[in-house]
C-alpha cells in the first residue's frame, strides 16, 4: 500500500503534501455555552437563554475561539471632565462592555469598577495631572483606547 496523487504518481514521506498551520486546534476543556437576551414579545420572562456551544473535548480552531470574544466598543463617556483629585463616577455606554476587567485614565488604572450590563459600565477616577487623556479599555480582546476622551480640570485658584 502507499500514497498517490490523482494522477497515479506516488508520493514520498519527504514529499508529502502538507504546510504548518498558522490557526491550530485547540482541545475544549468543559463544556462552553453561549447566552442570548430573550427576543421582544416571545412570552418569556426577562432574562437570557444559553445554548451549548462546544462540548467538553471538541477540537475548534484558535480562530473561532479568538472570535468568541469581541472588542468593546465605547459609544460615549459621560461625563467627559471632572477634577484632577480625582473620584469622578464615569458612566461608559457601548457594546461588548461585559468583558472590561481594567480601565485606565492617561495610564492609570481607575477604581471601583462595575459592569452593569454589556451596554454600561461605570468606574472612578483615580488622580491626574490638569488636561485631556486617553481612557482605554481592557478586555480579553485587548485594549480599546479613546484619545483625549477625559479632562481633568485643575483646582480652583490653582
Amino acid at each position: 500500500m502507499g500514497l498517490y496523487r490523482q494522477d497515479g504518481t506516488r508520493i514520498t514521506k519527504a514529499a508529502f503534501p502538507a504546510a504548518t498551520l498558522d490557526d491550530p486546534p485547540v482541545r475544549v476543556t468543559e463544556d462552553i455555552y453561549v447566552s442570548e437576551p430573550y427576543g421582544r414579545g416571545d412570552g418569556q420572562p426577562e432574562g437570557s437563554k444559553r445554548f451549548l456551544l462546544y462540548q467538553a473535548g471538541a477540537i475548534v480552531l484558535r480562530s473561532a475561539v479568538d472570535r468568541l470574544f469581541t472588542a468593546a466598543i465605547v459609544a460615549s463617556i459621560s461625563p467627559v471632565k471632572g477634577p484632577a483629585a480625582g473620584g469622578t463616577t464615569i458612566t461608559i455606554k457601548g457594546a461588548h462592555l461585559d468583558g472590561v476587567s481594567a480601565i485606565t485614565f492617561g495610564g492609570t488604572v481607575g477604581v471601583d469598577l462595575h459592569v452593569r450590563s454589556a451596554t454600561e459600565l461605570t468606574v472612578k477616577t483615580p488622580p491626574g495631572e490638569a488636561g485631556a487623556v486617553a481612557v482605554d479599555l481592557t478586555d480579553d480582546s485587548g485594549t480599546v483606547s479613546k484619545a483625549n476622551a477625559f479632562t481633568y480640570e485643575a483646582p480652583a485658584g490653582g
